[in-house]
């Protein structure tokens, strides 16, 4: 920052000022001094020219007006900006509030306490409540309505200061003494304030002041310090809030007055006295701090004593109170801003963010982008880029340079470990510096390439392209300054004050006044040079000759680099010290086109340099923002802050310099031909670009094309041939008026030439397809249709660019842009003009795709499916459906269209139902699919389970069946599948043959398919065995238990022989009671207290009843006459004795009455129904099929010895099934041993022979198809073999007829 004192206002009869405040919202400035003197002022700026704005335009006092009331000193003003509102208090202990009428201050509210003298009064942040304490310790805390809301007595103290917190919950109470004490808004105390700044200080000290920045504008940083306290002896702590053991400390040295924080807590004032060395009066001066303790600046003020300070509401002013005078001394802030590609990149603070809100506004278009930065250092433009020097972690000291086009995308972020106090770019390089070291990173941006490949470059780290080094060291060019950061963090006695660079050399100045030049870029160190001043500021001009020096105290020198000069020892010397000398400087900039030429800011004028020697001063504020072709572009940043989220081109001030102000003066009043001969005396480009403009205004083809040929525009040269080439000169002056942007004029020009298509083409050159619409509207032609499509495209574009998505819409509607009428129509989520758009396009337009995945990004599955269909893509249709969670529909599409995939499409969608536990949902899609086999195994895998958490066993039997169903659906698939692959009478056996082998895999593999029945059966019999013995049927339920003894897999072990233990004891079988509670105690699943009840229980039913049973049932005669078990029957659990049955009277066949069913139907315990029901494909378990099948003489074939089978009486007429089974080994029964075992049970197999008798034929069985599936009806005729699965089947099936079994 740079300050210097601008104006000053005396008071009337030199009367001593005793304090001052300045109004930060309405700008008025309070000022009270002894004798009663209170007056309020108000500075004003009236100009009417843009360029004099800010600082720059002349103040006058607008208001000047004297406040009668205060008969003693005034010692405290301070202003209530919320209200309006002006509190003010004397010697004698009178407060009086003042308020705003029709422009004048009048009396409001007098108070006078009479005791005591007040010595500090504090509006809070909000303005609500007034805190006014009493020298004499007494506290008053009122409203602004003057009512009074809490007082206190602080007997024994002696109060001096008053503040409030932020968010007015608390109270800062300074003492006489120096403490300072932390209140509550309601006056209780909570603590003394740790007073770090006064340890190992003796003597005696008072507060000069605290002042606590309310953070109305934000803050610099997050956590950042804004509570002041300053002694009077100098020293000085700022705290993050009342309660911060680690505060910043600093020690002014001088006697200080008070102190105040600017507009918004960056920089902090501290306004006293120092004893001057040469003189023995005290020099009065302002020094300036950042909250971090950093002096920024040092003001000296005339005058015998300074008594107060205030700061204006901008921050851009500062007010004195010196003796009877008020000064006033400008502030030129250091603001964090760059220029780059016509865009002013600016920072500031926002209260409601802990961040810098960085606004990149482009001058040329009006267009800002905005980003927020944390902890932003600084702002470094060059070029086309710019840089933005962040702290990366505030625990860690770690940086970013990030490198920023000029919209503010990042590009290219560099993180370092030094701090970047000292940032310069040029245009390969940036280097960043701390006060010990330097950092050289060659940064590579190509400009035409996208964003992926600037990110794939900015991502290559190449070795040599990062470099740095210690400023002690002495680099010889060579490959080193690796990034060795352990040897830049050492310090040095000779600190970096500044840095600047061009294309060819570096300089970094020293606190010593040294500057060192360095190569580039290859870095290497070239020359030393000494200064006679510390640079604050270094900047070097465009061909690397000269250095312009700006010092700490804004004193402008020059220094020539290259000129060799001989010094006072007579030695020669590089480098030159010039004479020119400039005081108050506080910006400059080198001219991009000419080494001898820079413009300067000094207070409120602008100089521009020619060779050393000054035109005319300018009077502006602006800050330089580029020289170059003669002009200057200045930026009015301060206007610019004071609403930086709207910016106003209006703050964008364009200078010409007096040689170019001369020659365009030249060409007007003398003319062209006179003019040329000065500018060739003074030449420059844009003096030569300047007369051939003027030439082209007159058509001087001739003096036009030689003044482009001098400036080197070959464009415009160009333009000049082609001139040369119209024969109009109506035509000529149209162009003329186009090459000028004077488009309106050459619009109308080319309309009364009736050359319509010029005007059209050059609107369309203008990118001006608004008036290209009005222009095609106007007439018609040929080529109008095409051309109107191509400007209501470039309007929906425009509107789309700018997200007006409704109105672009329209205009895409009209110009049939299809592709971009979806986009729309998807941003604007109107699904239902896309699904319309869609339907619209023909089959197979390379726009469906697209659409489809729009309608799959936001979950639209059948609008999806119906695009990707409609492109023939059913693929990706399916995909579609199995994203979106639509597994009927994928399996319905992959059917529909023979997808080889189905199968694994199934096992995806099954595994996702299964993962979120929906087994019957995946039983059923499998089901729905034809998938029989995979249902009955998830089935199966329910019914186990079900089985094992001992659930009802009705829900478990029915479960069961319900697996069986599938599996008989699944062997229904096989066998009909079978039948479709093989046609013909002759392939019958091959059929069959391949059906059954087809069941052997399944069988095989799977333990349910061997036989899907007896989970049911197990059920089955368990169920009926309880319900007979409920209902009293002990035998029969006895007979039923003893047949769960096979079903030990299926149902636990324990509850089927205690259920048999149960039907013996109650049928007094205590025989088989007795095995059975053997066999419980023998169980190994049973826990010890379980197996004791068993064993307590079973001595107590033996101890009253003897095992033994002699009564013997026909089973028991059947057992020990027979070869195997019986089958059972399903409704009573009896063993089938005899092998008779007939068909229920209640379903008899269409028109006759109850009849015997025909073979086909029940073939040896097999049945099959009639269409559509239960096939009897179930295997015979061979512990049945001995006692079941009863083989007829005569009927054995070869290969089967006497006595394998027993002898069964003679079949009879009414077809009884004498059948041979094949011979096998035995299969021993489950359970405890039957009284004898049977002589033989034979293996299961699959086929079984049929008597002729049965059949009426004679001779030989001939082989036939397979029972369930190639059976025919007719008896006559067809062959006799048949095969069957199961008795059981047979009795199940002829319940499901309503046919009864015995």
């Amino acid at each position: 920052m740079f300050i210097y004192l601008c104006k000053k206002i005396a008071i009337p009869g030199n009367v001593r000022l005793r304090c001052i405040s300045w109004n930060k919202v309405q700008g008025f400035i309070a000022c009270g001094g002894e004798d009663g003197l209170l007056k309020v002022l108000k500075l004003e700026t009236q100009t009417d020219e843009a360029k004099i704005k800010g600082l720059a335009a002349p103040s006058n006092l607008s208001v000047n007006q004297t406040l009668e009331g205060h008969s003693g000193s005034v010692q405290v003003v301070t202003w209530n900006e919320q209200y309006q509102k002006l509190t003010t208090s004397d010697q004698n202990g009178l407060i009086i509030v003042w308020m705003l009428y029709k422009g004048a201050w009048y009396e409001e509210m007098i108070n006078n306490r009479n005791k005591s003298v007040v010595r500090s009064m504090s509006w809070n942040a909000d303005g609500q409540k007034i805190c006014i304490v009493y020298e004499d310790g007494a506290v008053i805390v009122g409203s602004v309505d003057g009512n009074r809301i809490w007082g206190k007595d602080l007997k024994g103290t002696h109060l001096c200061h008053v503040a409030w917190s932020s968010d007015s919950k608390v109270l800062l109470f300074g003492m006489a003494n120096g403490e300072i004490h932390i209140y509550d808004n309601q006056g209780n105390f909570i603590v003394k304030m740790k007073l770090s700044c006064l340890v190992n200080l003796t003597g005696a000290f008072s507060i000069a002041g605290i002042h606590w920045y309310h953070g109305t504008e934000g803050y610099i940083e997050p956590d950042c310090p804004c509570l002041a306290v300053c002694y009077d002896n100098g020293r000085c702590q700022i705290m993050r809030d009342e309660n911060d053991h680690n505060p910043v400390l600093i020690d002014t040295s001088m006697n200080v007055v008070c102190i105040q924080w600017n507009h918004c807590g960056s920089v902090l004032a501290v306004a006293g006295s120092l004893k001057a060395t040469s003189q023995d009066k005290d020099v009065n001066i302002v020094q300036f701090y950042t909250p971090f303790g950093e002096h920024l600046r040092t003001l000296k003020v005339p005058g015998k004593q300074i008594s107060a300070l205030s700061w204006e509401g901008s921050g851009l002013k500062i007010a004195l109170a010196v003796d009877s005078y008020i000064y006033f001394a400008n502030i030129r802030p250091d603001y964090k801003w760059g220029y780059c590609s016509n865009t002013v990149v600016y920072a500031y603070t926002r209260p409601d963010r802990p961040e810098y809100c960085v606004v990149f506004w482009d001058t040329k278009n009006n267009e800002k982008y905005v980003k927020y930065v944390k902890s932003l250092i600084s702002i470094t433009t060059y070029g086309d880029f710019c840089v933005l020097a962040t702290k990366a972690d505030e625990n860690q000291p770690q940086y970013v340079l990030v490198l920023c086009n000029s919209i503010g995308t990042p590009l290219d972020p560099k993180y370092i470990d030094i701090g970047p106090l000292f940032v310069t770019m040029t245009k390969t390089h940036v280097i960043a510096a701390s006060k010990e070291a330097f950092y050289i990173w060659q940064y590579r941006v190509a400009k035409k390439l996208t964003a992926m490949e600037i990110n794939q470059v900015a991502r290559t780290r190449k070795e040599g392209r990062e470099r740095i080094y210690h400023i002690d060291d002495t680099p010889s060019g060579s490959a080193d300054g690796h990034l060795d950061y352990s040897r830049a963090i050492e310090g040095t006695r000779d600190p970096i004050c500044a840095i600047t660079a061009s294309d060819k050399i570096l300089l970094v100045g020293r606190e010593s006044g040294t500057i060192q030049r360095y190569s580039l870029p290859s870095v290497g160190i070239v020359q030393k040079y000494t200064l006679n001043c510390r640079a604050y500021q270094l900047s070097l001009n465009c061909n690397s000759s000269r250095v312009a020096i700006i010092d700490l105290s804004g004193v402008l020198t020059f220094f020539d680099l290259d000129t060799r000069a001989v010094d006072s020892t007579g030695q020669q010397v590089i480098g030159e010290q010039l004479k020119l000398e400039r005081k108050d400087v506080w910006d400059m900039k080198w001219a991009k086109d000419n080494p001898d030429l820079f413009a300067m800011m000094e207070k409120t004028r602008m100089y521009v340099f020619r060779n050393l020697d000054p035109e005319e001063p300018i009077q502006t504020s602006g800050y330089i923002c580029n020289f170059e072709d003669l002009e200057i572009k200045s930026v009015l940043l301060d206007e610019i802050l004071k609403n930086p989220e709207h910016p106003n081109k209006d703050y964008i001030i364009n200078f010409e310099i007096r040689s170019l102000r001369d020659s365009r003066a030249l060409i007007e009043k003398v003319g062209i031909e006179e003019s040329s001969q000065f500018i060739e005396d003074n030449p420059h480009p844009r003096l030569w670009r300047l007369l051939a403009e003027a030439a082209l205004q007159k058509l001087d083809l001739q003096t036009a094309e030689q003044a482009f040929v001098r400036c080197k525009d070959y464009q415009g040269i160009k333009f000049v041939k082609r001139l040369g080439n119209l024969q109009s000169e109506a035509m000529k002056q149209a162009e003329v008026a186009a090459y000028f942007s004077r488009f309106e004029e050459a619009e109308r020009m080319y309309l009364d030439m009736d050359r319509r298509d010029l005007a059209i083409g050059l609107r369309i050159k203008l990118g001006d397809w608004f008036r290209v619409l009005q222009l095609l509207k106007t007439g018609s032609g040929d080529s109008d249709d095409a051309l109107l499509e191509q400007a209501h495209n470039a309007i929906g574009d425009y509107f789309a660019d700018r997200q007006k998505w409704l109105n672009a819409v329209q205009y895409y509607v009209q110009g049939r842009n299809q592709e971009r009428l979806a986009e729309c129509y998807y941003m604007l989520e109107d699904y239902q003009g896309l699904e319309n758009l869609a339907n619209s396009l023909p089959e197979n337009n390379k726009l469906l795709p697209d659409i489809a995945y729009m309608f799959v990004r936001v979950g639209m599955c059948e609008q999806a499916v119906s695009a990707f269909l409609k492109c023939n893509r059913p693929k990706d249709a399916v995909d579609t459906c199995v994203h979106l969670n639509q597994w009927n529909k994928a399996v319905e599409l992959a059917k529909n269209h023979n997808m080889k995939e189905i199968g694994s499409l199934l096992a995806r969608y099954a595994s996702h139902l299964l993962e979120k536990n929906k087994i019957l949902d995946a039983i059923e899609l499998y089901r729905k699919a034809n998938y029989f086999f995979e249902a009955a195994k998830l089935m199966f895998k329910i019914a186990d389970e079900e089985s094992k958490k001992r659930t009802k066993p009705l829900r478990v039997k029915k479960l069961y069946v319900l697996s069986a169903l599938l599996i008989e659906q699944c062997h229904e698939q096989m066998q009909n599948a079978q039948r479709g692959k093989v046609k013909g009478k002759s392939s019958e056996t091959a059929s069959a043959l391949a059906g059954l082998l087809e069941e052997d895999v399944l069988s095989s593999t799977n333990r349910f398919a061997d036989n899907a029945w007896r989970g049911a059966e197990a059920y089955h019999f368990f169920i009926l065995a309880q319900r007979q013995l409920y209902k009293g049927s002990v035998d029969a339920a006895l007979k039923t238990a003893l047949h769960l003894r096979d079903y030990e897999d299926i149902i636990p072990a324990v509850e089927i022989y205690s259920l048999l233990a149960l039907c013996a004891c109650a049928n007094r079988a205590f025989d088989i009671c007795s095995k059975a509670f053997v066999k419980l105690e023998s169980l190994e699943t049973l826990r010890p207290e379980q197996r004791q009840q068993y064993e307590d229980l079973a001595l107590e039913i033996f101890t009253r009843h003897c095992p033994k049973y002699n009564k013997k049932s026909d089973l028991d005669y059947v057992l020990e006459n027979g070869d195997g078990k019986l089958p059972i029957c399903v409704a009573t659990g009896d063993p089938i004795l005899e092998y008779r049955f007939w068909m229920c009277s209640r379903r008899p066949r269409p028109g006759h009455g109850p009849q015997q069913p025909r073979p086909d139907q029940v073939l040896a315990g097999g049945v099959r129904r009639r269409r559509g029901g239960l096939h009897g494909r179930h295997r015979v378990p061979a512990r049945l099929r001995g006692a079941l099948l009863q083989p007829g003489p005569g009927a054995l074939p070869a290969g089967y010895g006497p006595g394998a089978v027993g002898h069964a009486s003679g079949a009879g007429p009414a077809g009884r099934a004498a059948v041979l089974p094949r011979p096998g080994p035995a299969r021993p029964a489950r359970g405890f041993p039957p009284a004898r075992e049977p002589r033989f049970v034979p293996r299961f197999t699959r086929s079984w022979r049929v008597l002729p008798s049965v059949l009426g034929t004679e001779g030989p069985a001939r082989p036939r198809p397979r029972p369930g599936r190639d059976v025919t009806p007719e008896i006559g005729g067809a062959d006799g073999r048949l095969s069957c699965r199961s008795a059981l089947c047979a009795q199940r099936a002829l319940l499901q007829m309503g046919c009864c079994v015995i």
